[in-house]
């Protein structure tokens, strides 16, 4: 008989790909002349990233810089949770954060999916901040895994442990 194949559908951010970003937005940023005298800068602040600019629209247009750095280092920007711009004195800043993991509500989501439109004997265990989906067959999990990547999920999904 053919053993139980598994794998797991997670939501998880490269740290290490984050910072590549951060470091090439910054560096785009201090060199682009659109940005001179502007005092346009992004940078970690603990776990959050902090934008800053003389003005909203510079401070957006950093932030879209940056997005599109995540873009091309394959970091979706459903994982990225990017505040809107405040005035603190006289610069406008803007605080965003990278979310990971799988909420229960969402993982309930995902499981719900997976029972009702999924190939039959397919089974769909919530651990923690991740699912663990097995079956029999790998079709099987192949063919979950295009139900759920089809779906329009307000949080990143990755396949990860596949065996």
């Amino acid at each position: 008989m053919a053993s139980e194949s598994s794998m797991d559908v997670v939501s998880k951010v490269d740290r290490q790909e984050v910072d590549n970003a951060l470091n090439q937005a910054a560096k785009e940023v201090h060199q682009r002349f659109d940005f001179k005298n502007t005092d346009a800068s992004i940078r970690w602040s603990g776990e959050t990233i902090e934008i800053e600019a003389v003005s909203e629209e510079r401070a957006k247009a950093v932030l879209d810089v940056f997005q599109s750095k995540l873009v091309k280092r394959g970091i979706s920007l459903k994982s990225l949770d990017a505040g809107e711009p405040r005035s603190s004195g006289k610069l406008y800043k803007i605080t965003a954060t990278t979310t990971e993991g799988i909420s229960q509500e969402n993982a309930k989501k995902v499981t719900k999916l997976i029972r009702d439109e999924g190939p039959k004997g397919v089974k769909a265990q919530i651990q923690g901040d991740e699912l663990r989906v097995s079956s029999k067959s790998r079709d099987d999990l192949q063919a979950v895994q295009a139900l759920v990547k089809a779906q329009d999920y307000d949080f990143a999904v990755q396949f990860t442990n596949y065996r």
